[in-house]
């Protein structure tokens, strides 16, 4: 009876679906110790040696989940320092462990508190320091080492955010400008995984794209991917909104809105997760304009997508964000058009472009403004400076 209930139990039992077995990792809590420091030797006032450090590397190439495999009971320990002895009065450091982490990893204490930020290749932080060693001040008594829970919090680092509901056709458009290979199907599904693409331009610049989970309403509020989303558009320099002609809806148990509302619905979370967000320069793409009556929706709210302001009196009340997202471009595309997506190549290589020139002057401007004041400060101290000789009648 057992062997029978166990085999129906077993057949009905769901298989694991493979993007679960591959699921991205962008959050991981590690244990952390440092080494403890070795025994002084009390009879010929021998220092013990000082405990290992645990630190962490930004390295280009590693993921959290070779972390993971090296580390799979998520504990990290650094050697402990060699006790003093009649052989070697002062003991050797213990060894320690460097932990290999993805550039962008944030390392935040159990209580939220940002330790370091590694954002750039090769760049460390000390993160469980080693006890001292034993010696005359501590009655050569080795202390022990730091030990510390933190979790490793990454943040995708690209040029270019897509931001979008869930069959707007992000994967489809990163497939066609990058050569990220994302799942594409017809039906409404959304990115589990996020991507980073390459757009190669022909003078062999490169600008990185990644493709995020889309969102959903509520998403500031960790609804659906929430914050494992929003996390990844902060670190981009330029947002590509896109969203489709005919609208979005999540479930038969929503509403289904247009594609006007969908922007400002896109707008109200950026805000909600953070302000600064908005501050970024933002290209539209208004996606699957080759299906049959496009041309008859876009020309609803095309006078719109240029004053954004002017819409907001067909917005839903609890849509209305308080600040309105800048709009560099607004491009209508099919994300299966090769002439369409150049274009949108285009588009993204002049307004980075732009932004990165306006930043250049206004730090130009700014050091100028700093080379005068210092030139006067300087001059206003000559001139106190100044000695006067006596004068000759």
């Amino acid at each position: 009876m057992v062997l029978i209930q166990n085999t129906l139990l077993g057949s009905a039992r769901k298989k694991i679906r493979t993007y679960l077995k591959g699921k991205f990792l962008d959050t991981l809590r590690l244990s952390l110790r440092g080494g403890h420091g070795g025994n002084g030797l009390p009879k010929y006032g021998g220092v013990g040696g000082q405990g290992g450090a645990v630190y962490f590397q930004a390295k280009e190439g590693t993921t959290l989940k070779d972390v993971l495999h090296k580390y799979p009971g998520k504990r990290v320990l650094a050697g402990n320092g060699e006790e003093s002895s009649k052989v070697r009065i002062l003991g050797r450091r213990g060894g320690d462990r460097a932990v290999e982490v993805p550039v962008g990893i944030r390392v935040l204490e159990e209580g939220g508190e940002l330790v370091a930020e590694l954002d750039e290749e090769g760049k460390t932080c000390l993160a469980a320091g080693g006890g001292s060693g034993g010696c005359s001040g501590n009655s050569f008594l080795g202390k022990p080492g730091q030990t510390r829970m933190v979790t490793l919090d990454l943040k995708l680092i690209a040029d270019v955010g897509l931001v979008g509901f869930p069959n707007a056709g992000k994967s489809t458009l990163v497939k066609a400008l990058s050569n990220a290979t994302p799942k594409i199907a017809s039906y409404p599904f959304t990115t589990i995984r996020p991507q980073i693409g390459t757009i190669e331009y022909d003078d062999y610049r490169q600008v990185t794209i990644a493709d995020l989970p889309g969102l959903i309403e509520g998403a500031h509020a960790n609804f659906g991917m929430g914050h494992k989303f929003l996390k990844h558009v902060e670190r981009t320099r330029l947002l590509l909104i896109i969203v489709d002609i005919f609208g979005f809806q999540l479930s038969q148990s929503h509403r289904k809105r247009n594609c006007l509302e969908n922007i400002y619905a896109l707008n109200r979370e950026l805000e909600l997760y953070d302000k600064t967000l908005l501050e970024k320069p933002c290209v539209l793409l208004v996606n699957k304009m080759d299906k049959e009556g496009a041309i008859d929706e876009i020309c609803k709210y095309d006078k719109y997508f240029g004053d954004l302001q002017d819409g907001l009196k067909h917005c839903p009340e609890e849509l209305v964000p308080r600040q309105l997202i800048n709009l560099e471009r607004v491009i209508p595309i099919s994300a299966k058009s090769v002439t369409e997506i150049d274009k949108v190549k285009r588009a993204i290589r002049e307004v980075l472009d732009e932004k990165a020139e306006e930043k250049l002057r206004e730090q130009e401007a700014a050091k100028t403004v700093d080379d005068d004041s210092e030139t006067r400060r300087d001059q206003q101290l000559r001139g106190k400076l100044r000695e006067q000789g006596p004068r000759i009648g």
